[in-house]
């Protein structure tokens, strides 16, 4: 699996509540709803200009703060097609493979990554391509690899148990 997407690029300690604005946590329940909020109080660029594909790169600690689902949700409603960070939140990474949301942890790279670079992500290899050079991550072992391919925990345990 293979994705390109432009960079919006973010520093450390992004926490759940600024991925997703804790004002919509009981008001914005359709998970069709929570993508237009997504990082909505940190970059309004985002909020109107983030494309399906797009790629987030962060700093240390990504989706530190609370446990709450809907900061992965939102983006993966969003589209983005997956997240590079020097670190994520323990809670966090757990919540965005349950989702499907491909996350590399990758410091080398997110120093070599610009904002709205365009990179391409080759998971099979684990490599991110970006205009200053290639990067390795250690690729996905097979079951991560089934839960994203499959969209996710409840769609890949469906597909497992024969029920889809």
């Amino acid at each position: 699996m293979k994705i390109t997407g432009r960079v919006w690029k973010y520093g450390d300690d992004v926490n759940t509540d600024v991925i997703f604005p804790g004002k919509y946590t009981y008001t914005v329940s359709e998970r069709s709803e929570m993508g237009q909020y997504a990082l909505e109080d940190l970059d309004p660029e985002f909020t109107k200009n983030a494309k399906p594909g797009d790629i987030i790169v962060a700093g240390k600690n990504w989706g530190c703060g609370s446990s709450r689902e809907q900061a992965v949700t939102c983006l993966k409603v969003r589209g983005i097609g997956a997240i590079i960070a020097k670190g994520f939140a323990r809670i966090y990474y757990r919540n965005a493979l349950n989702e499907g949301l491909p996350i590399i942890v990758a410091p080398e790279a997110v120093d070599a990554i610009e904002h709205q670079d365009e990179i391409t992500i080759d998971f099979d290899k684990g490599e991110i391509i970006t205009p200053k050079g290639t990067f390795s991550f250690p690729p996905f072992p097979e079951f991560v690899r089934g839960l994203i391919e499959d969209g996710g925990l409840i769609p890949h345990v469906k597909k497992s148990l024969g029920l889809e």
